[in-house]
């Protein structure tokens, strides 16, 4: 089964829960560095993610953080039956 964008997205708030470099978050939702730049700016855009300046770290922000219990609470269940 393929993933569809709402995974990804939900991958990558995970990985990126207690900071994460981009290389970390390539391998760890396995994806390449192309499409998950357009990931990347699409969270960062919504207020979701966050980077971290110099350190290059990615981290979750509390908005991110409330859509992935929202996801956890509606879209985890369906897809478990």
């Amino acid at each position: 089964m393929r993933r569809n964008y709402l995974d990804i997205y939900v991958d990558i708030l995970k990985v990126a829960m207690t900071g994460a470099k981009k290389t970390h978050i390539v391998y760890q939702v396995n994806l390449n560095f192309k499409i998950v730049r357009k990931y990347l700016d699409r969270l960062i855009d919504n207020g979701m993610l966050s980077p971290a300046g110099n350190s290059r770290l990615y981290t979750t922000t509390d908005r991110g953080v409330a859509f992935l219990d929202i996801y956890n609470e509606f879209v985890a269940p369906i897809r478990m039956r």
